[in-house]
């Protein structure tokens, strides 16, 4: 189980609302947001848009707690709940924030990443990655930040499943005999040579054939 830190988010209170707001905002370099969850109201934030996409690339959104400082007050620990991107070009347009609170356990998908070669592939089989990402119930200081499982001793016809992820001590919520990934024969290799035997099996009853014709005087 890989590990997750906490890292800062500065924001400002957004007065102003509606599209064309927005898209002022934007082209003033900064993106709107709202923050949800622990109070009564939804509160609508700017964001400095450089300062947040340089964050969404050093971690992964969905499972990093956020310490969010708004108006330079105490920082709040939130959790990114949707992140809204223009349609065709590399553009953030909105996203939510979710307020947690230290004691009490939330809900988060946790990626799953697949290491190591299995035997089974050296051997001509096929990896099927089934499962991306699993849904785990714990404190906010206790979100992995991800799920390694070594696939190096899978050989042909094996799988691994919830049951063999290492937890770390958070509870996994998807069913245990869920599977994972799982090694299968080179079927479509097969299929090819038995097409490429049925093709030579053809042409040799068609060249039979035309030998047993008569000749033509």
């Amino acid at each position: 189980m890989m590990t997750n830190e906490s890292v800062r988010l500065t924001a400002q209170t957004r007065t102003t609302s509606g599209k064309g707001a927005a898209r002022q905002l934007r082209r003033s370099g900064q993106l709107p947001a709202v923050v949800y969850g622990r109070r009564d109201e939804t509160e609508s934030l700017a964001l400095d848009t450089h300062e947040l996409s340089r964050l969404l690339s050093q971690v992964h959104a969905a499972t990093t707690v956020i310490d969010l400082e708004v108006d330079g007050g105490e920082p709040r620990p939130v959790l990114i709940r949707e992140i809204q991107r223009h349609p065709y070009r590399p553009q953030l347009l909105h996203v939510d924030f979710f307020e947690i609170r230290a004691d009490v356990k939330i809900r988060v998908p946790i990626p799953v990443h697949l290491v190591g070669s299995p035997a089974g592939v050296e051997m001509g089989g096929m990896l099927q990655f089934l499962r991306h990402e699993l849904e785990v119930e714990c404190l906010p200081n206790e979100i992995p930040s991800g799920f390694e499982v070594d696939t190096s001793e899978l050989e042909i016809g094996d799988s691994l499943h919830v049951s063999d992820v290492d937890a770390g001590g958070v509870t996994i919520l998807d069913d245990e005999t869920t599977t994972i990934c799982t090694v299968v024969p080179p079927a479509l290799e097969e299929e090819e040579e038995v097409d490429e035997e049925l093709g030579e099996e053809v042409e040799g009853e068609e060249a039979e054939a035309a030998s047993d014709e008569p000749e033509e005087d």
